[in-house]
């Protein structure tokens, strides 16, 4: 296990920011201000220049660096090659997802892979898909799942299965007559849609633009960082959501929302990154495979059944 005070060294000098890598590290900023400033008294030099509410690297702190992401990699192979010497699944799994992957479709595998291996300990952390790359880019996740791809060159992004989006509305509202949506069509009616940073606001806008529509031409009454919060406004009828069949399966059996399919159809990969130049261990690499396997590829012919 590599010294602590080097971990929180290398998370500060990658994001420049004491405040970013306390989050990247679950530690409080004053525990990471402590972990640095004991690291300098022992190599009795500054690491770092503060001044004007920033921070940068000095000539000691970019060869701290340099030597910090080679102890960090060398002990992760030990850490790796010694749990595998077991020959058993165990430890702690850090497992990043997008807030639709987190709340709709990986609760049952991480159930069905913690049966499997009661040994192993996942622990989930839940935010937008830029934030979970992030994470997994700087290693402090061992795996994320996100919507779309990722455009981190340090990662490797596998596709796990596909996911169809669609117009959602209240009942009640002019769309739910539809037996689909052009985008144009769209352009009338005020929309409630996710944050910027999201993956699925990423994948709709991608899609309005090969529409010939301009995303900021839409009619946004509102942008909202929860799927949960989303669908419960679009049912009050304040305006539409494009929103994954998945998230939205109970609200439609109980008749407070409908589904309209697009045309041309909206479907989208999620997809599964890990660091590309990293050994996993074998608990890591046993998960993803489990995970595309179970997670399977969405039945998207079935949306024409939402609109029912």
């Amino acid at each position: 296990m590599a010294d602590r005070r080097l971990q929180v060294f290398h998370a500060v000098a990658k994001h420049l920011s004491f405040t970013k890598a306390a989050e990247a590290l679950f530690m409080t900023q004053p525990a990471v201000t402590f972990q640095i400033r004991q690291l300098e008294e022992h190599f009795n030099t500054r690491l770092f220049d503060r001044g004007h509410g920033r921070i940068s690297l000095t000539a000691a702190g970019n060869l701290a660096f340099e030597y910090a992401e080679r102890i960090l990699e060398v002990s992760a192979e030990l850490d790796t090659r010694l749990h595998e010497m077991s020959g058993q699944l165990g430890g702690p799994l850090l497992i990043g997802a997008s807030t639709t992957i987190a709340d709709y479709l990986l609760p049952p595998v991480l159930g069905a892979y913690k049966a499997r291996f009661p040994s192993v300990v996942p622990r989930l952390f839940v935010a937008n898909s830029d934030a979970v790359q992030s994470r997994v880019a700087e290693r402090s996740l061992d795996v994320g799942f996100i919507e779309g791809d990722s455009h981190l060159p340090v990662l490797v992004t596998a596709v796990c299965c596909e996911d169809e989006l669609l117009v959602t509305c209240a009942p009640s509202h002019p769309l739910a007559k539809l037996e689909s949506a052009t985008p144009e069509s769209l352009m009338r009616y005020a929309n409630i849609s996710r944050e910027l940073g999201s993956g699925t606001r990423e994948v709709i806008d991608h899609y309005l633009q090969m529409a010939g529509i301009a995303p900021d031409t839409l009619q946004r009454e509102m942008e909202l960082g929860s799927p949960e919060a989303l669908k419960r406004l679009v049912a009050t009828g304040l305006g539409f959501a494009i929103m994954s069949r998945a998230t939205v399966a109970n609200e439609i059996r109980l008749g407070q929302l409908v589904q309209v399919p697009l045309m041309p159809r909206l479907i989208r990969s999620m997809s599964v990154v890990y660091p590309k130049e990293r050994i996993h261990s074998q608990m890591v690499s046993s998960f993803v495979e489990f995970a595309k396997q179970n997670l399977g590829t969405m039945p998207v012919a079935e949306a024409e059944s939402a609109h029912a």
